[in-house]
């Protein structure tokens, strides 16, 4: 079910008409939990078994862990987690990956192939994997109390709003919340109700969420479509708009699911992690990563840079660190060399500004990049280096990759075409152009949509009516699936 079409808005709607007909009942989580395996089987039919199975996996062996007193025991029960968890994740995403270089390699000493599995990438595996292998971690580091009943778990890992493409929430952010609103006060419970501030600033976040998604990035997708088809032959000009559009189209689209998810959940009454923070302002390309899928790189960070040492090794090892944990990074977000690749231009990134830092340390705190035009410089390298490893991301083949890749590098001046490709493709054009201006102004004024919010019902309703207004307009009467529905 995509947050882009008629269905889920029917769905949401009905969803917040029971949740307020039942809210003097004992039981309107149960009702939000079946809600939200309705709408993953509505998506995913018979492959809600996968997520039903990681619910029940981790939510028995986080008990088990949190009663076991024997250090060894533990240890196996991880891995147990671990093992089933990453099992289901590899098998489903990677085993055809697995086989196709198999396949390369046996077929240059005469073996028959073996036959690809074809299975159906389960949506959103990634992102509730994740979640759940986090839980059992905290349940193991002590940090976080097991949840005490299944149906409590089952609605951290299944909650609608952010099941198929994150952010990723972690237990010891979501379960408190649910926890106090469920929890028992003499003869009065909590519930999950709906309050009037959280349906304004939710609706807001939300509707700028589809016009990221319906507005801007589906209506610059075919420009990236017509470049990065067959790259071959383009200029560098065409070449460097097909990527600064991708890169565009990549924020809107991915940023866009992230907003409705927040807006959506803080409508129910719950407040899930911010995912974006202007990415395309950072200033470095850890800063990058600091204010890009913000979810997933600080899970990267705890429960896996962390674990491998982090900086507490040797410098070698933190440099060594780094690439790893980019590099697996890219594999998370498909079975495909590109992704690997577009992971080792990160790590690569990271690694180097980290080696600069720590041969010229008078640059961390130098007066140059503090002033308005250092952080220009800063925010324009940073940049070209995040877009360059977009190439990666978006171009399959390997020839195409590297010679959009060397076309953006080096940049040949050759503009025949341009007027025909510009009045092509005019709106995606102008609508990048827009893009950039409306992206400047909320890096100026970061409390934009809390300001829009607050405003009278009347002068808010009119806001939120030109902006539905901009994207109905633009629709073109096909949802256009979220980027992040492959990984």
């Amino acid at each position: 079910m995509l947050f882009n079409s008629i269905d889920f808005v029917i769905f949401f709607v009905v969803v917040l008409s029971i949740i307020v007909i039942i809210k003097n009942k004992k039981y309107p989580h149960i009702f939000l939990l079946i809600s939200s395996y309705f709408f993953f089987y509505f998506s995913s039919n018979h492959l809600i078994v996968l997520l039903i199975t990681s619910t029940l996996l981790d939510f028995y062996i986080g008990k088990e862990i949190w009663n076991c007193k024997n250090i060894l025991k533990k240890k196996i029960l991880l891995i147990l987690s671990l093992t089933g968890n990453l099992g289901l994740l590899g098998f489903f995403k990677y085993a055809d990956f697995g086989i196709v270089q198999i396949n390369q390699f046996t077929n240059t000493l005469g073996f028959s192939e073996i036959p690809l599995l074809e299975w159906i990438l389960p949506i959103g595996i990634s992102f509730y994997t994740f979640q759940t292998i986090s839980y059992t971690i905290d349940v193991y580091r002590g940090k976080l109390e097991p949840s005490k009943s299944l149906s409590e778990f089952a609605l951290f890992v299944s909650f609608f709003p952010q099941l198929v493409a994150g952010p990723i929430v972690r237990a010891s952010d979501f379960l408190p919340q649910l926890r106090e609103k469920l929890e028992n006060k003499g003869n009065s419970v909590k519930q999950i109700i709906i309050h009037n501030s959280n349906l304004k600033i939710g609706v807001t976040i939300m509707a700028f969420g589809f016009l990221k998604k319906m507005f801007f990035a589906d209506n610059i997708a075919p420009l990236v479509d017509s470049v990065f088809a067959y790259p071959i032959g383009a200029s560098s000009f065409e070449i460097v708009l097909g990527t600064i559009a991708f890169g565009i189209q990549i924020y809107g689209d991915f940023s866009g699911y992230s907003d409705i998810a927040i807006g959506a959940a803080l409508i129910l009454g719950f407040k899930i992690p911010r995912n974006f923070n202007k990415p395309y302002f950072a200033t470095s390309p850890s800063d990058f990563w600091r204010k890009w899928h913000i979810s997933l790189s600080s899970w990267l960070r705890d429960y896996l840079y962390f674990p491998l040492g982090g900086n507490k090794k040797n410098i070698n090892r933190t440099y060594l660190n780094l690439f790893l944990v980019m590099f697996l990074g890219g594999l998370w977000h498909g079975a495909s060399w590109n992704f690997a690749i577009w992971g080792i231009l990160h790590g690569s990134y990271l690694a180097i500004h980290k080696i600069i830092l720590n041969k010229f340390p008078v640059l961390k705190n130098h007066k140059l990049f503090k002033t308005k035009q250092g952080k220009i410089i800063s925010i324009i390298i940073t940049q070209y280096l995040v877009f360059l490893a977009w190439i990666p991301f978006r171009v399959q083949d390997f020839d195409h990759m590297i010679y959009a890749m060397q076309k953006y590098i080096i940049f040949d001046f050759n503009f025949v075409g341009l007027v025909p490709f510009i009045i092509t493709h005019k709106l995606p054009l102008f609508l990048m152009c827009l893009f950039v201006i409306m992206n400047f102004i909320s890096y100026r004024k970061p409390d934009l949509i809390k300001k829009i919010s607050s405003l009278g019902l009347v002068s808010w309703g009119v806001i939120i009516t030109i902006i539905l207004a901009m994207v109905v307009f633009f629709y073109d009467g096909n949802s256009a699936d979220f980027i992040y529905f492959r990984f």
